[in-house]
This record gives structure tokens, sequence and C-alpha cells, in this order.
């Protein structure tokens, strides 16, 4: 029986963690990360419910995770997951594991033709527990620390009924003749990669008020769009946080761009005009010259 959680951040709550968890047959596995804030997602926080406990692993500490390779690829211990797919992404990304013997809440539900597949609608539909999953709450500053009462909360209730679930599932899964088609799916989850972002030259059409552009303007917004790629990637910052949409629009749509009317425009604050000012105008420029 799980007996609470354990934050793991000692090299004594470490070995306790690495017996338990290697111990177990089944154990249920989640992440946290922020893929909003980041053009890369940032792995936040690694969930596992063993046997006796839930164990929190922070990416951000000096521990070494190392021993969660064995487990994850041993075919004898199986990893409840659900929706998995980026999980295993962004863990073999950063920690080259493998993984094998996987089963998915979501892919299976999926098979079975639920249509809600949300975690806590599939935990009241099979369990009968109601849980509030609060979105905002996956939104949050994961990356901060300490985490909020409500985010470790939030974070032990995304383990503790995939065991359950996983039970009531597989059992519809085998009566229903999905086995088969279930391990498929399941292995597909185990065998994803991690890629890389790639600037799309077609994106900036979707930006509201690309099409009532002039076609010197739409050619300096796609400029401007792979510009803030660039710069997105170097500094690993979400794109709309280098610039929104909406000031890339308000810059191409400048009649004469200048020093001072970059300034004083209002398309940008004062310490995004400090910051990127520079590089902006040398696009604007080189736009209108050609």
């Amino acid at each position: 029986m799980n007996n609470g959680w354990l934050w793991v951040d000692t090299a004594s709550k470490m070995d306790e963690a690495r017996e338990d968890i290697s111990r177990s047959p089944i154990i249920c596995v989640d992440t946290e990360y922020d893929s909003f804030r980041y053009f890369r997602a940032v792995l936040c926080l690694i969930q596992i419910e063993a046997d006796k406990k839930t164990y929190l692993f922070d990416p951000f500490s000096s521990l070494d995770y190392s021993f969660l390779g064995p487990v994850f690829a041993s075919p004898n211990i199986l990893k409840v997951m659900h929706a998995g797919d980026n999980d295993v992404r962004i863990l073999k990304r950063d920690y080259g594991f493998v993984f094998n013997n996987i089963f998915d809440t979501h892919r299976a539900a999926s098979l079975l033709g639920c249509h809600y597949l949300a975690l806590d609608a599939l935990v009241g539909r099979y369990l009968g527990i109601e849980f509030d999953k609060k979105k905002s709450m996956q939104r949050s500053r994961w990356d901060v620390r300490p985490l909020t009462p409500g985010q470790l909360q939030y974070a032990v209730e995304d383990t503790a009924y995939l065991k359950d679930l996983y039970r009531k599932l597989d059992d519809e899964i085998e009566e229903t003749g999905l086995k088969e088609n279930a391990l498929k799916s399941f292995e597909g989850i185990a065998n994803v990669t991690w890629s890389d972002n790639f600037f799309d030259p077609r994106g900036c059409k979707n930006i509201k008020g690309y099409k009532s552009l002039t076609s010197d303007q739409k050619r300096c917004l796609g400029r401007l769009c792979h510009w803030r790629f660039q710069k997105a990637d170097e500094t690993n910052m979400a794109q709309f946080m280098i610039l929104s949409d909406q000031a890339l629009l308000g810059l191409v749509m400048m009649e004469t761009p200048s020093w001072d009317m970059l300034k004083h425009s209002g398309v940008l604050s004062y310490e995004k005009v400090t910051r990127y000012g520079a590089e902006i105008m040398e696009i604007l420029k080189d736009s209108v010259e050609t």
C-alpha cells in the first residue's frame, strides 16, 4: 500500500526511492515540464509511484538519477503512464533512457472507444472518484522552487490513480480482444524520440492580419518571423515572449521605419526596443532597400 509521497533531495532518500522502485513490479510515471514559456520544453519534475511511496525527483538538483535507466528499460517492470508520449520524449532527450513495457491509460481508453480521455474523466468513469485537474496548475511555474503545496498535490495526484485505472482498462482490453492492438500502440510510445523545433516559413501566414499586407510587408514579416525563431532558439524562450505576432505585424506596417518611430510608436515596450531594437531596425531597413 502506498504511504504518501517523498521529495527526493538527499542521498538517503535516493537510496529509499531506488530500493522501492527497483523492487516494484508496477510503477506509475509522470512528469511536469514547461513547454509554454520555453522554446525547448524544460523538464521540471519526475513523479514515480512505487509500491510504498510516490517519489518526486527534481531535475534541477545535482542528484544522479541514472538508476532509473535500468528500471525504465526493464521488460519485467510495467510502467503505467497517461498520455506519456512527451514524457518519454523528454526523459530520453535529457537522460538517454530507453523504455520497455509501457501501459498508457490514454491510449488504452482511446482503443476502447472512450470519448473523454482526460485523466480526471477516466478516473471518474472507471473508478468512481472525482478530483479536479486544474488546467491553470498545469501551466503554473514548475521551474520555480520551492513548489507550492497545490503544485505538489497536483503532481502526486497525476500518478495516484494510474495503477487502479490500468487494472480496469487492461481487463476490458482483454475482454474485447484488443490486447495485440494495445501492445502495438504502447510499443509506439516506447519508441518515440525528441525532435527539435524547425522553422516553417509558411507559419507567418497564420498571423491574424497577414492577408491584408502588401507583398513587401509579407516578405518583411517572414524575415522578422525567422529572426524571432532564431532568437527564441538562442535564448530558449517561447517565441511569443520574444515578440508577439501583433508586435511583428505592427513593425512591418511602419511606413518609414526609423529609430525614433520604433521608440515612440508604442508597438514595442522600452525594454524590447532596448534589447532587440538594433536587430529589428536592420531587418526593417534591409526589407525597405530590397
